[in-house]
């Protein structure tokens, strides 16, 4: 028969060796587009994961031109995701926070653009093309 206390003991060691949940993975090319209230913005944010660092970058086509920034504060715990995009307008900084989750080859995300707006976006993953079979 089990004691109360070996019942306590297998418990927490149950605990113990599930660990952390697994995070997603996020490393990659992921593509979006959404309309917002200055028009259609296309985005393509990739990711690289290295042991538990994580880093970001975003290039993105919007009406008033093109550009590339570095993706900040990014955090990946299990499928939920986060990070920010500094944003430099008519000489002030706007924050562009990003979180939501990832699921499997789609992030669905929530992206509050300062005070101003929020937008639901879906980024896609990019999946590279296999190379043509040689004749």
């Amino acid at each position: 028969m089990t004691t109360p206390r070996q019942l306590l003991f297998l418990t927490a060691l149950a605990f113990v060796s599930a660990g952390p949940a697994a995070a997603a993975d996020i490393a990659g090319q992921w593509r979006a587009e959404f309309d917002t209230q200055i028009g259609l913005q296309k985005y393509v944010y990739a990711f690289t994961v290295v042991g538990d660092r994580i880093t970001g970058r975003a290039s993105f086509e919007r009406e008033n031109g093109k550009g590339e920034v570095d993706l900040k504060e990014i955090k990946l715990t299990g499928d939920d995701i986060s990070f920010m995009e500094p944003l430099e307008f008519d000489g002030q900084q706007i924050r562009i926070d990003y979180h939501g989750k990832v699921l499997g080859d789609e992030m669905k995300l929530v992206r509050q653009v300062g005070d101003f707006a929020t937008e639901d976006v879906v980024a896609k993953r990019v999946r590279s093309e296999p190379a043509p079979p040689k004749p």
